[in-house]
């Protein structure tokens, strides 16, 4: 068979991948699959409901159209616009399953901030807020409980397919407690708790998350299950559990602070215990997991020196820190478990 022709359309479509990633952050942030959430519509009624300017009706609809992000029975001014299958479960604001969160931080923070990772690339300095304010991202982030809100929900969207993954794929049956570093709002406490009656979890994160986790498990009915503990898990002890768990944590730091919490896990498991944490994991050869590599490229623009890593890196740093086994477990997407065991 003779070689293929060189074709320049997966560049054109990388490339310009921009135009299609703001496109949907904006129909995100203009709320337009939850207006569309109860009944399809025209196009004149989606801009009166969210204020798109008449140049801009047919342009912007059928272009989410063309993407599969709507679909629309008609043509023209009679057609009308509704929500596909996929958008009406993780794009409606009401959906349980709402994903949205991450991509309204996206579209407030990261579009702008990726704007500079040329920058990023020939410095190793972050381009986030500490670029512009001179603070770093987390103490902006708890200086303004809105935003810390919509992060902490942001993450919890974007994870709780693979929390639910975990609960169902990870043998909890011989373990009573579960401890989870970095809980942030306790969307991984309470799916642990939800599918297993026996476990007793806790969500530890910084004092002036709590109220947030408190608020979530209350109104999950879970109060009796889940507890919230707070510190500072970079210079407090980890509370003592069978299970330590640390969902999209540990690539938030260099090796450093990696190793400091990977040891920290280990001082508070007992003997058989395990250590469970939820990445993008980077295949080992570094050549397929796009999402995983990309994500390490977001925290070199976070936090400069912060970065992902492969399930090698991750068994290495544990059997450092003295766990004696090391296993991936695949969740959903380009996620995965590590899990260490004492």
């Amino acid at each position: 068979m003779p070689p293929s022709e060189p074709n320049p359309s997966h560049i054109m479509q990388v490339g310009m991948g921009f135009w299609p990633s703001k496109v949907v952050l904006s129909a995100v942030e203009l709320q337009l699959f939850s207006h569309l959430a109860a009944d399809s519509l025209t196009g004149e009624e989606i801009a009166q409901r969210i204020g798109l300017h008449h140049r801009a009706i047919y342009d912007f609809l059928d272009t989410l159209v063309a993407l599969k992000f709507l679909e629309r029975d008609g043509d023209g001014r009679e057609g009308r616009y509704s929500n596909t299958a996929d958008t009406a479960v993780f794009l409606d604001e009401d959906s349980p399953a709402y994903i949205g969160g991450i991509l309204e931080m996206s579209n407030a923070r990261l579009y702008r901030f990726w704007g500079d990772l040329t920058e990023a690339l020939q410095t190793g300095k972050p381009q986030n807020e500490i670029k512009h304010t001179g603070k770093p991202m987390f103490d902006e982030l708890y200086s303004d409980p809105a935003r810390l809100e919509q992060f902490m929900q942001a993450m919890a969207g974007i994870s709780m397919g693979n929390f639910q993954a975990l609960a169902e794929k990870f043998d909890f049956s011989r373990y009573e407690t579960v401890c989870d570093v970095g809980g942030a709002t306790g969307r991984l406490s309470m799916a642990l708790a939800a599918r297993h009656p026996h476990l007793r979890c806790t969500s530890f994160d910084l004092p002036v998350v709590a109220p947030i986790a408190e608020t979530a498990i209350a109104a999950a009915g879970l109060n009796e299950r889940v507890a919230v503990a707070s510190g500072d898990f970079l210079t407090d002890p980890i509370p003592q559990a069978d299970v330590i768990t640390m969902g999209l944590i540990l690539h938030d730091w260099n090796l450093e602070r990696k190793m400091h919490l990977i040891r920290s896990a280990y001082d508070a498991l007992p003997e058989g215990g395990a250590f469970v944490i939820i990445e993008n994991l980077i295949d080992d050869a570094r050549r397929e997991n796009a999402f995983g590599l990309m994500m390490s490229l977001n925290m070199l623009i976070e936090f400069g020196d912060a970065f992902d890593f492969t399930g090698g890196d991750f068994a290495g740093w544990c059997r450092e820190a003295g766990f004696r086994d090391v296993q991936i477990l695949p969740l959903a997407g380009p996620a995965s478990a590590g899990i260490a065991y004492k």
